[in-house]
């Protein structure tokens, strides 16, 4: 299979028609929207066919849709949307546009052999919800910002789908040291990697490979072609090294609500 039938693949069962544990998918004649079901969720628009005459028409009635339902929301632009100046556009509007996003992709019928070796850290799946407090002293101490939000995103998706996510934690001697955790779209050949946060102290010990080891196997086993990655600068070249290969690059616009909407 060529890049080009990929990338159709991709759109086809990564953008449109995708859907999330906790998310109500909603689809137009020009975009899908995700409206997240959590009181103080984030909404998302995934995919778009606009064209020049009518893009900046819809991203009016975007913002109008989402601030009335009083939720802020990201429009994920990839850098073959069109119009081609879709990015630039939604900036115009107001959007906030974040750093540039390399989607990464592995087909896993030519991932390398080390990917299949058994995993020698401790890497355990989590099943139960209340071990997610291991992942928000993970993140936390990574990222240095509150993260009650795993037991939301993951707690929630653990609980009512846990067909769909699967979530690993990488111990050294007892203490959490790396967090990851993998998406399982029903009826995709592709899974989404997340997270991949590693405590400072711990890095350089082989637990982000372990992790991603342990999740291309589990996908393998159920049957997944495809790894997709939005990376980071950091995991971009370590992801090379495992022959991730760079498909396209996405965007994060985010609309934040207007004070007192």
């Amino acid at each position: 299979m060529d890049k080009a039938q990929i990338m159709a693949l991709y759109d086809q069962e990564q953008r449109r028609d995708v859907a999330y544990p906790g998310v109500r998918r909603e689809v137009t004649p020009d975009v899908v929207r995700h409206i997240d079901l959590a009181d103080d969720g984030e909404g998302m628009i995934v995919y778009s066919q606009l064209t020049e005459a009518n893009a900046d028409e819809v991203i009016r009635a975007e913002i109008r849709y989402f601030e009335g339902i009083g939720q802020a929301f990201e429009w994920k632009v990839y850098d073959y949307d069109q119009p081609p100046d879709l990015k630039d556009r939604l900036a115009a509007h107001g959007f906030e546009v974040e750093e540039a996003e390399a989607l990464m992709v592995l087909d896993l019928d030519d991932a390398p052999e080390r990917l299949w070796q058994p995993v020698r850290h401790t890497v355990q799946r989590l099943t139960d919800p209340e071990k997610l407090a291991d992942v928000q002293t993970i993140e936390e101490q990574v990222w240095g910002e509150d993260a009650a939000w795993v037991f939301d995103l993951l707690g929630g998706a653990l609980t009512d789908h846990p067909d769909q996510m699967s979530v690993y934690v990488a111990y050294v001697d007892g203490q959490p040291a790396s967090a990851a955790w993998i998406h399982f779209p029903a009826r995709s050949q592709f899974a989404s990697l997340w997270g991949g946060s590693t405590i400072s102290g711990f890095r350089k010990q082989g637990l982000y490979t372990a992790l991603l080891s342990a999740r291309a196997q589990e996908a393998r086993a159920r049957g997944v072609r495809f790894l997709t990655v939005d990376a980071s600068p950091m995991s971009r070249p370590i992801l090379e090294r495992f022959g991730f290969e760079l498909f396209a690059y996405s965007y994060p616009c985010k609309w934040a609500l207007k004070s007192g909407a």
